[in-house]
């Protein structure tokens, strides 16, 4: 008798339909077929937008399949099978910041949450939204990571850039550089150790090193460029070394990323806020990594890339990020309930 687990289910949330998302998505679905092995498919999304993405990249609009359910689904590896969420948006220019799909947008990632929530899919990959168009839409949440907290009610989560072996998480991301050091606050880096730990914990590499930036330049060269790392990052950093985990740090952020990248000396990096870790990690990996959202009950995986509204119908863009994101879900989703149970202890 085969004891084989079932492929998971992945909800993949097609983004802003006027951006790339669309034509991602069909290169994903309709060229990489060994996918298929790792996982089933549905996408949350416009059936519309699918269709003329995949005319444009050489493949028949038929090969888009609107399903009611992801119970309906074949997996065929020559299908795009897509739930529409709300009216048609075939009236939508590619290149264009709209209202009608930045709302739509956010609906199939509400759509997708439902599902999760319901026990329908087993993961979240979303590609991406533009949120000025999601704002006009009357949807104002700074971004993906914040809508999906608050569609499944919790409030400790990090976003999570990982390329290969290499995790970094953020104690803050969308807001202004002021907002953020106001929110480097000493409950956050506490509530941040913890999720980086569960993580590590469920990837089966507990105790490995975790390396914790600081927020000023020099890491406050001992209190002359501001004292945020003696007042509240240390006492933080030795918290949590008193229950277990192994911190390390604060490290000025132009010392943290070469040790990681150029020595692999880190594998977990907690950086303060979001330029901190984007735009190194950008700069190394390019489109060669993915957005994991750790302290949501199901596994999120996205691209680390933008909407990209000036290439958007060129049928120039990269399917990578997105095939690597889909990986990482799949390899992650089945598993994900340990890190789900162990995040919010």
């Amino acid at each position: 008798m085969s004891t084989q687990k079932p492929l998971p289910i992945l909800a993949v949330t097609l983004g802003d339909v006027a951006g790339i998302g669309p034509e991602v998505t069909a290169k994903m679905l309709l060229k990489h077929p060994r996918l298929r092995l790792k996982a089933r498919f549905v996408v949350i999304g416009d059936v519309a937008a699918l269709q003329k993405a995949a005319q444009q990249i050489g493949f028949d609009a038929a090969v888009v399949r609107e399903v009611q359910s992801p119970t309906e689904i074949i997996n065929a590896p020559d299908s795009i099978e897509v739930i529409q969420v709300g009216p048609s948006l075939a009236e939508v220019q590619l290149a264009t910041v709209d209202a009608r799909a930045g709302a739509a947008a956010a609906q199939f990632v509400i759509k997708a949450c439902a599902l999760a929530r319901a026990g329908e899919v087993d993961g979240i990959v979303t590609a991406p939204l533009n949120k000025e168009a999601m704002h006009l839409g009357g949807y104002h949440w700074p971004g993906h990571t914040e809508l999906l907290a608050h569609e499944f009610g919790v409030e400790d989560f990090s976003l999570v850039l990982s390329s290969g072996e290499l995790f970094v998480f953020h104690a803050t991301t969308h807001v202004s550089m002021k907002q953020a050091v106001e929110d480097c606050t000493a409950a956050r880096f506490d509530a941040i150790f913890a999720l980086v730990h569960a993580f590590s914990k469920a990837l089966g590499r507990e105790g490995e090193a975790i390396a914790v930036a600081g927020l000023n330049p020099h890491a406050g060269e001992n209190n002359l460029f501001g004292t945020e790392e003696s007042s509240i990052i240390l006492p933080a950093i030795e918290r949590g070394r008193a229950q277990g985990i192994n911190l390390h740090g604060p490290i000025p952020g132009d010392v943290i990323w070469p040790q990681a990248v150029r020595d692999q000396r880190w594998r977990f990096l907690v950086m303060c806020y979001h330029d901190q870790g984007h735009a190194p990690f950008k700069a190394v990996y390019g489109d060669q990594g993915v957005n994991i959202t750790v302290g949501l009950p199901v596994v999120r995986v996205s691209v680390d890339h933008g909407t990209a509204f000036d290439i958007a119908g060129q049928t120039i863009a990269r399917e990578d990020s997105l095939v690597m994101a889909a990986e990482r879900a799949a390899e992650l989703s089945l598993g994900w309930a340990a890190v789900w149970e162990a995040a919010r202890r």
